[in-house]
């Protein structure tokens, strides 16, 4: 069985939406990495920088988010999530290379400035140049994409997971949106694979 190395509310979500968009059987393992589950030994031997997610496979480990779902498609996806063809998977890693790079990139920056670095190495000042390169990047977006059907050739795809999720960390974020892009997003969080994605994680994680 597949299995999840997973923490909520982190990229993990990503490789769990996959897993239900596709209808796989898996199960997840809560690493708290709140509580420095992610340093021990075991999990270190997993991930090499102690985050998440992981996916084990059989014989097979994988972390990083892109790497997983990407697996996953190509190998269980028969179409879904992952063009067959060779232009469509190229409109899709283009898709998915841009988010990583450019529309993840400054969110990232802001979270790690606002709370997931050590407070003595947070640099507040560098929040309103974040602020504007994800605008920035949210503007190249738009122009490519009117955000009233999805993607990549009108199926939805493993970029609509990658963009959909980091737009919903935008909202988190309080970051504005262009109104269709924010009713994309809404669909996107719609999805029931998402739903079921969402509780698999709340399953395992403690409560506060």
């Amino acid at each position: 069985m597949l299995t999840l190395h997973c923490f909520a509310n982190s990229r993990s979500l990503r490789a769990a939406w996959t897993l239900e968009e596709l209808g796989l059987d898996y199960r997840c393992r809560h690493v708290d990495l709140a509580a420095g589950a992610g340093q021990r030994e075991d999990h270190l031997a997993l991930h090499p920088d102690g985050k998440v997610p992981v996916l084990v496979d059989d014989d097979l480990t994988l972390f990083e988010s892109l790497a997983i779902c990407r697996y996953l498609a190509d190998r269980y996806g028969a179409g879904r999530l992952l063009p067959e063809d060779t232009a469509g998977r190229a409109q899709v890693d283009q898709w998915l290379s841009f988010t990583i790079s450019e529309l993840e990139q400054p969110l990232w920056t802001l979270g790690k400035h606002r709370f997931a670095l050590p407070e003595a190495r947070r640099v507040p000042a560098i929040l309103p140049t974040a602020e504007w390169e994800f605008q920035r990047a949210l503007g190249a977006l738009a122009r490519r994409f009117d955000g009233s059907d999805w993607l990549v050739r009108g199926a939805f795809s493993l970029a609509d997971i990658f963009v959909g999720h980091t737009l919903s960390w935008a909202q988190a974020f309080q970051q504005p949106l262009p109104a269709a892009l924010d009713a994309y997003r809404e669909r996107c969080m719609a999805r029931p694979a998402l739903v079921a994605a969402r509780a698999r994680e709340a399953e395992l994680t403690p409560a506060e």
